[in-house]
């Protein structure tokens, strides 16, 4: 088998080196647009977000698409299983990791970290007292409605009712029920504390929230964008958010890398990471772990084919 990482230079500094186990090895450390080329005589290929559709399928002789990822949109699964190739991505690597930068973003912001950092290098050796107070706020009592109770959110909402919160959810799917939470509208949600994304991109989520709804963000709210750009509407969240005086935490964006024009650059209120979320040190090597046994696994047969 020849199996071919298409952008593992997106993985940070992990160790692939198991995979020559699996058979010969090729790794490409960018996301230049040679894909078919590159994969020419590959069994397997691995990609992170290299789209692999029905021009690359057509024009190769794969037998296996491995994600390196959860979300599988970069992929034509239907044609790759039209054609009996096996596709398979990464679940639950990232849940730990995804769930403790949304608490860093509410936390950083609820507690002015930034500002009290600066503050303690620049000004307070002239202080004539030993503190310096603007107002911050605790987490307990607040209420934390989640967008998407998937496994994520399940976790997030786990953590929040640690740190006292009121936790309230909407499914963006319909189908996520759980009673330990209370299920809402989504304007019902939006009117939290603090409001947290943690759905997939998709026919229901697209542009889900817009003018019209973010209006309904009170002052002194936090929404934290674990999801997908998509989901919100990055121009109209840029008009609203200063003015309405609300904060936010954005990890994803609708183009990546973000545009040099992008309006979130320009907002005041607003916290920014380059799609990172998913990418702990443990994460990464779960996911390394998990995407190797299930190569392994094929290899020895145990697939069939157009299962995914």
């Amino acid at each position: 088998m020849k199996l071919v990482f298409l952008d593992a230079l997106t993985l940070g500094d992990v160790d692939l080196s198991m995979f020559q186990n699996l058979g010969e090895v090729e790794i490409y450390q960018t996301t230049k647009k040679e894909t078919i080329s590159r994969l020419k005589d590959a069994d397997i290929v691995l990609t992170n977000k290299v789209v692999i559709d029905k021009e690359v399928i057509d024009n190769t002789n794969l037998k296996m698409i491995q994600v390196l990822a959860t979300g599988m949109n970069n992929i034509d699964i239907e044609y790759a299983k039209s054609k009996g190739i096996i596709v398979k991505n990464v679940a639950g690597y990232s849940t730990e990791s995804v769930a403790q930068l949304t608490f860093a973003f509410a936390l950083e912001i609820m507690n002015k970290l930034k500002y009290y950092d600066e503050y303690s290098k620049t000004k307070y050796s002239q202080s004539e007292i030993f503190t310096h107070i603007v107002d911050f706020y605790e987490l307990n009592g607040k209420t934390w409605g989640i967008i998407g109770l998937g496994t994520i959110g399940k976790r997030v909402a786990e953590i929040a009712k640690c740190f006292g919160c009121d936790v309230v959810y909407y499914s963006t799917s319909g189908k996520n029920n759980d009673n330990n939470y209370k299920q809402v509208s989504l304007d019902e949600v939006l009117k939290s504390d603090i409001i947290s994304i943690h759905a997939p991109l998709n026919e229901n989520t697209n542009n889900l929230l817009n003018k019209t709804n973010l209006e309904l963000i009170k002052k002194g709210a936090i929404l934290i964008n674990m999801g997908r750009g998509g989901i919100v509407n990055e121009n109209d969240l840029a008009e609203i958010i200063d003015k309405k005086g609300f904060f936010a935490g954005f990890d994803v964006f609708t183009k990546e890398p973000i545009d040099k024009d992008n309006p979130l650059l320009k907002v005041k209120n607003i916290i920014l990471t380059p799609h990172i979320a998913w990418a702990s040190v443990e994460a990464r090597k779960k996911l390394i772990k998990l995407a190797y046994e299930n190569i392994k696994e094929f290899i020895a047969g145990n697939y069939n084919a157009n299962i995914i």
